[in-house]
Formats: C-alpha cells, structure tokens, sequence
C-alpha cells in the first residue's frame, strides 16, 4: 500500500547514531534519513494534489523555524529514542496536520498522545535496551545533537522505497 508521511529530517544526528540506525533501524535501508516524524501514515501519494500540498503548506505556516537539541535518551517497549528538546513545535506541527487532515491520527491511532523522537532501534526489546546504553554513552562523551527546523518534508513510499515528494518551508523564526 503506497504511504506518505511528514517528517523533519535531522542529518546533525548521523554522526551520533547513523551506524546504529543502519544496525537496529530497518526503515534506514527503504531510505529514511535520521529523522522525527512529524505526521504518519498520510495520504496515498497519488492522492495528493496541488490543493493538498497548499492545504499543508497553510498549516505548517503556523509554525516558525525552530533550533531544538537531542540530548535524551528514551524508550518504547522495542524502541530507542532520540528526543527534541524542545518537542513542543513537534507537537504543534502535528495537532495542526491532524485538524487539517482528520482522517490521517498520528500512527494510525496506535499510541495514545504525541511524543516525538528520533528512533534509534527498533524491532527488539534487548536490542534496543542495549543501543539505549550505547546512545546515552555517546551523548555523556559528545553532548548533545543541535539542530534547526527550517522545513518538513513529505516523504513518500509507493514502490518499496520512501522519497522525498515535497518540502515545505517553515516561516523564519528565532534560529
């Protein structure tokens, strides 16, 4: 089934967890750069028009680029995490998607509430628990990941693969 989803590329995170996302991130290999999803799963590609990606860019426009750090470590079950500091223009971006666009909740309605992050691993309970240690090791030596928000990008996997569909620029803000 052909997907898309929003998402806030953050390639300052490579260098602290690109081998590991290559190891425990299965989603690295179908071409999904370090990242924090802003909004999946979204509309089928071939569904979106000029009015949606308007519709879209009207929405993002309510929130002005960002700076944000990575510096916490976290986890779901079978999940190691990055998370933004701040999350809330994460959660900002993703409450306006979902008003705009109802029929598309935040993971298909899976999780209750909105938490932002950056995944690491996933996939396997001990696997993630030991990238958390490595990850927290990384961040105690290096200190945290900087990074600004000037875009989110729609992402789109119609043949087995995710590409970029189309960035929309967030309007300039304190960077």
């Amino acid at each position: 089934m052909a997907i898309s989803a929003f998402i806030v590329p953050v390639p300052s995170a490579e260098a602290l967890v690109g081998d590991l996302r290559r190891r425990f991130d299965a989603t690295t290999d179908l071409g999904v750069p370090a990242h924090i999803t802003v909004l999946v799963p979204f509309m089928d590609p071939r569904h979106i028009t000029p009015a949606v990606l308007e519709r879209a860019q009207s929405v993002l426009n309510t929130v002005a680029a960002f700076s944000f750090s990575l510096n916490t470590v976290a986890r779901f079950p079978a999940t190691t995490y990055v998370a933004p500091q701040p999350a809330e223009p994460f959660i900002r971006m993703t409450k306006a998607l979902v008003e705009s666009f109802p029929d598309f909740q935040p993971y298909g309605g899976e999780h209750q509430g909105i938490v932002p992050h950056l995944t690491v691993a996933h996939g396997d309970a001990a696997e993630a628990s030991a990238v958390a240690a490595e990850v927290q090791s990384r961040l105690d030596a290096f200190g945290a990941v900087g990074a600004n928000c000037t875009s989110v990008v729609l992402i789109e996997n119609s043949t087995g693969r995710w590409e970029e569909l189309h960035v929309f620029d967030l309007p300039k803000g304190e960077l």
